[in-house]
């Protein structure tokens, strides 16, 4: 059994909060050959762990291991503390040693695939990101192209492989000893975009390999395999003002404080069931979003009714309360929202049904439409670039025709009249004047 190895310096949340932020992580012994435990203090919001593993001639591995326990408790999946990151980094240390294998030799796409996973580890990149990642490569490319050699790929092999995948349909949960189940009639657009979405990790990872040199070309996966094409643009369900408000009367009375946080700020389920009376600045009226999806903090600006509805749920409450709890005072945990969600659009008569996440596309499509431009949507919503600044990649897929209909509203509301008056004596062709 490994045995744990204190330090005074990261192992416990006080110690953290003395230390420095910076971009570098605070590298401690974990005791076993090799391996470093890392902490990596952030500033304004909950630090991350990462382990360092010696691979030899001067070389390191460099991995993220999740998010610290400095804001909200340790879960042991996504939230560490202390012991949990230490004994995660052996963990991680031993199934690198089964998994390795012969660096030497012809250069695949699985050494591809491990290659691109470390950097995306070494950059920094969030835990979920890189869970996502994981998934796409362990799904749907290593089964297919990992044993191929790089240099041997031909674009029709890859394009063969890019339609397969969208004409399979969506995966079923199946048995590990079993074939994989697919669900019969798929989305053809929804597949498409599915595909898309697996296509570019893999053009990542093999334009990664390219960039380190370790094959000499691109041409096969380069501009002769592209994604199809028309096919992002999915139709996003949100709610009209008079259905909301069906919706926030149609739920019982424990639950109709989340739905009306969600459609007033826009966070995701997830953020508003750690919401402490704490995050809510009423002088700014903002509340803070301390772990968001990405693993970036955010202050989202709330409206006047915003900052009414947020004053009322926090009143005479102490600051480090959950502001939704159930009526018993237990907190909302994961799918809890679920099963309330249906009842109520089944009470407020909203068909099709909408789903908690739908909340969030209400506020921003509502937003849209009534003017906002969508780099101020994307920074409410935490769609940032590395340094900070607003990423409206996302926004524009989804909320961008919203933009364009108040912008030829707006002009056909404010341009000029010059007082022209058609004659009614010229009647066209097709009998319309």
């Amino acid at each position: 059994m490994a045995r744990k190895v204190r330090d005074a310096l990261i192992d416990t949340k006080e110690a953290r909060g003395k230390l420095k932020p910076r971009g570098k992580p605070y590298w401690r012994t974990t005791g076993d050959q090799g391996l470093h435990l890392g902490y990596r203090k952030l500033k304004g919001r909950a630090g991350t762990w990462w382990a360092r593993h010696y691979l030899g001639s001067q070389a390191y591995a460099i991995e993220s291991i999740g998010t610290a326990d400095d804001l909200i408790d340790a879960d042991g999946e996504k939230v560490f503390d202390y012991w949990q990151a230490q004994a995660k980094a052996r963990e991680r240390k031993a199934a690198r040693a089964d998994t390795t294998g012969n660096k030497t030799g012809p250069y695949t796409v699985n050494r591809a695939l491990d290659d691109y996973l470390d950097y995306l580890r070494s950059e920094g990149r969030s835990p979920a990101a890189i869970k996502d990642a994981s998934y796409r490569i362990e799904a749907f490319i290593r089964p297919t192209l990992g044993a191929f050699e790089c240099a041997s790929l031909k674009p029709k092999q890859l394009r063969d492989w890019r339609t397969a995948i969208a004409n399979a349909g969506p995966r079923l949960r199946t048995k590990s000893k079993d074939k994989q189940k697919h669900r019969t009639m798929p989305d053809g657009r929804a597949r498409k975009a599915s595909a898309n979405r697996i296509l570019t990790t893999l053009k990542a990872a093999l334009n990664h390999a390219f960039d380190e040199e370790e094959v000499s070309s691109n041409k096969a996966w380069g501009r002769r395999v592209k994604p199809f094409e028309d096919v992002d643009a999915a139709r996003v369900r949100y709610l009209q003002i008079d259905e909301a408000k069906r919706l926030i009367n149609g739920c019982d009375a424990q639950f109709r404080p989340m739905v009306e946080g969600a459609l007033q700020t826009g966070a995701r389920y997830s953020e508003l069931t750690r919401l402490k009376v704490a995050d809510f600045d009423r002088d700014a009226g903002t509340v803070f979003i301390q772990l968001s999806k990405g693993g970036k903090a955010r202050h989202v600006v709330l409206s006047d009714e915003g900052v009414k509805f947020f004053r009322q749920a926090c009143a005479g409450r102490a600051d480090d309360e959950l502001i939704f709890r159930k009526s018993d005072g237990s907190a909302w945990l994961k799918s809890h929202q679920a099963r309330p969600m249906t009842d109520a659009c089944k009470r407020a008569k909203i068909k099709p049904a909408i789903g908690f996440h739908g909340l969030r596309h209400t506020w921003a499509s509502l937003l849209v439409k009534s003017g906002a431009p969508l780099h101020v949507v994307a920074l409410n919503l935490g769609h940032v670039t590395k340094d900070g600044q607003p990423d409206v990649r996302m926004v524009t897929r989804h909320y961008a025709h919203f933009e364009k209909s108040h912008v030829a509203k707006m002009i056909r509301d404010h341009a000029p009249k010059f007082g022209f008056k058609p004659d009614k004596k010229i009647v066209s062709l097709a009998g319309r004047a």
